[in-house]
């Protein structure tokens, strides 16, 4: 909630605690807990093109800009919560003008509603429209004061990304991160298979001690070239080789699942329990990412990444593709369900960041805010806004 303040850390420094029992129920006077029957009094939404300082570089081409859609529901005492959904064309079928069409639609036949019947409303469209909803859910579950969002870590650690693709840039790009204090660097694929063979292990020979790299295809090749990096590849410091095919290519992941060279991640393949249960049933698929956008809300995401440990996965959290609200609600997540490097990155890549006081990195990790992230006013960016109101 936006009027919520206090902190209490349920682990510190990213320890992993594996159990949500454990995080603190701790809540200011003006935060609501799940379940009172608070009504939503109005929602506002809001679309928004944020330019990115660099290009985010991509096997299916370079990102310029984020495009994302900013939902805040508001109570009758003028709390407020918000959530997230940013389009990718390429990752999600779901283009900016659906998601903009399905999220105006879902306010308006929620806003009035309880929040709990508001939620299970908005959910029933989770299948068709994922990102769309989870906008909707995840600003309802902080309207509630969802309990992960209270009391959050102190410091959630990030992986860093590598854009260089030149060798003198590469060296540079690597020191940089690691004195910045990354210990995990992703490195892009996806292009010609020989052409990334050769920078990875040129990548391989700059990295200084302590230092991995996760490498990520992007969807970028044939099952073919997937079988053939994923076995060719070295090893060493390679925490992981993340979805080099096509999300729809299973028979693709199959194939990789069976090459025990490097450990081999699902991402783009993911969107929920059937999903999982499948990646386990390959039998060599080692990691399995999630993204908040994709769950429908923070409750979901939560029993999935659990779900992925019990299946004897491990799971991996973040979107590299998010604004700072998608990236924050993640963190939170991430600092009691997750002990790797997350992937909320996302907030650092455009040039304007929607909190009052924007999230900061120190020493490779998110410092979280210990009191609740307030959003900026929006109007003056907004592409377009509406306003749903109770009657």
């Amino acid at each position: 909630m936006i009027d919520a303040s206090g902190h209490d850390e349920a682990s510190a420094n990213g320890v992993f605690v594996d159990d949500a029992a454990q995080i603190s129920a701790h809540n200011s006077d003006n935060t609501k807990g799940a379940g009172l029957g608070t009504r939503i009094t109005k929602i506002e939404v809001s679309k928004l093109r944020l330019p990115l300082t660099v290009p985010y570089k991509l096997s299916f081409g370079p990102v310029t800009a984020l495009d994302t859609i900013i939902v805040q529901a508001f109570d009758d005492d003028g709390c407020a919560g918000f959530g997230e959904a940013t389009i990718l064309t390429g990752y999600t079928p779901e283009t900016i003008e659906g998601a903009w069409q399905a999220v105006s639609e879902i306010s308006k036949a929620v806003v009035g509603m309880e929040t709990d019947d508001a939620k299970s409303q908005a959910l029933t469209r989770h299948a068709e429209t994922p990102f769309s909803v989870t906008a909707v859910v995840t600003a309802i579950e902080m309207l509630e004061g969802h309990d992960v969002l209270q009391s959050p870590t102190s410091s959630v650690p990030l992986l860093a990304i590598l854009g260089a693709m030149d060798e003198s840039d590469i060296k540079k790009e690597i020191t940089s991160h690691a004195a910045a204090g990354y210990t995990t660097i992703k490195v892009k694929i996806g292009w010609d298979l020989e052409d990334d063979l050769a920078r990875t292990a040129f990548i391989q020979s700059c990295l200084p001690d302590g230092v991995s790299i996760r490498i990520d295809g992007n969807q970028g090749y044939s099952k073919e070239d997937g079988v053939a990096f994923a076995s060719r590849v070295s090893p060493e410091r390679v925490e992981l080789l993340e979805q080099p095919c096509h999300m729809d290519d299973w028979d693709a992941a199959a194939a990789l699942a069976k090459i025990d060279n490097v450990p081999f991640m699902l991402d783009e393949s993911i969107y929920g329990d059937a999903e999982i249960e499948r990646a386990a049933e390959l039998g060599g698929v080692t990691h399995v990412k999630l993204k908040l956008m994709k769950a429908g809300s923070i409750d979901n995401l939560m029993r999935q990444l659990r779900r992925i440990r019990e299946l004897g996965m491990i799971p991996v959290l973040g979107n590299g593709v998010a604004s700072d609200p998608g990236c924050w609600m993640e963190a939170c997540v991430a600092g009691v369900l997750v002990d790797n490097a997350g992937e909320m990155n996302g907030f650092l890549k455009p040039n304007t960041h929607l909190f009052t006081k924007p999230l900061s990195v120190i020493g490779g990790a998110i410092a979280m805010p210990t009191e609740m992230p307030r959003l900026i006013d929006l109007l003056a960016l907004a592409v377009d806004h509406h306003t749903f109101s109770a009657t």
